[in-house]
């Protein structure tokens, strides 16, 4: 059976849950109906890395979010899916698209309607407030928590298990 470091080695396309991964899974709404979403800026520059070391990153989310688009966009995710019930009909677009096997893809979740893809996909991750289930058919679980670098901390393991976090960090240390 293949360890977590074995499976982030072959990690072609990393997948992010939205509510519970990238934020810390409270929606906040104002009092005219907008809703607000806090990100951490150790998980975007996480997933910057990522991307500059040419894993792509998508975002596969139930809910829809003006606020998730812009945070996308932000970053430069092209690869942005919202409102998908079918997490595992999503996963298999996002496959078929990018034309890459379930295998060499990594999905972040959090919940019960993430354990599709996580069974699913090459390298699955989670975080530490993720119910058991989720956590027990994680290959990673996060040490750090949700919305306050989780995210950042898988991208990390899976550029160590690549070799390629030396090259990533290199600028920063010039």
């Amino acid at each position: 059976m293949k360890g977590a470091i074995d499976r982030a080695r072959e990690v072609r396309l990393m997948i992010f849950d939205v509510d519970g991964v990238l934020t810390d899974g409270r929606i906040y709404y104002s009092d005219s109906g907008d809703e607000m979403k806090a990100f951490s800026t150790l998980d975007g520059h996480g997933i910057r890395m990522l991307m500059k070391c040419g894993i792509e990153v998508a975002i596969l989310t139930g809910r829809r979010s003006d606020v998730v688009s812009h945070r996308a966009r932000n970053l430069g995710i092209a690869h942005v899916m919202q409102g998908v019930e079918d997490k595992r009909s999503g996963f298999s677009t996002l496959c078929e698209l990018l034309k890459l096997e379930a295998s060499s893809c990594g999905y972040m979740g959090d919940d019960v309607v993430d354990l599709p893809v996580m069974r699913n996909c090459g390298f699955a991750a989670s975080t530490r407030e993720a119910p058991e289930i989720v956590r027990r058919n994680a290959h990673y679980v996060a040490s750090r928590p949700a919305g306050a670098g989780a995210a950042r901390e898988v991208c990390e393991a899976i550029l160590a298990a690549q070799g390629k976090f030396e090259a990533a960090i290199a600028p920063y240390l010039a």
